[in-house]
């Protein structure tokens, strides 16, 4: 069960890029964001997994994938001092 009081760390102002935006489901992207910011990294790999555990700690960056409803991989980053937060696709990196 998720509990937004549970969230980890700040996703400062969350912003998406055009594509993803057009692309992903809102309730997809909400839902997301939500597990984003309790840790859950979604798809990602394993090291990026461990990455992100650390940056936690540490402060740096954190990257996670997940896929909306229609199976479009879409992927959440958050800046390193929690400023931002930007929802968007691969092919927008």
């Amino acid at each position: 069960m998720n509990h937004p009081s549970s969230a980890k760390f700040a996703l400062g102002q969350t912003v998406g890029t055009p594509g993803a935006l057009e692309a992903i489901h809102p309730e997809d992207v909400s839902r997301s964001l939500q597990r984003h910011s309790q840790g859950d990294w979604g798809d990602c790999g394993e090291a990026d997994r461990q990455e992100n555990e650390l940056s936690l700690q540490e402060g740096f960056r954190l990257f996670s994938v997940y896929h909306d409803r229609n199976g479009i991989k879409f992927w959440i980053i958050t800046e390193a001092d929690r400023s931002s937060t930007t929802i968007l696709l691969p092919e927008d990196y």
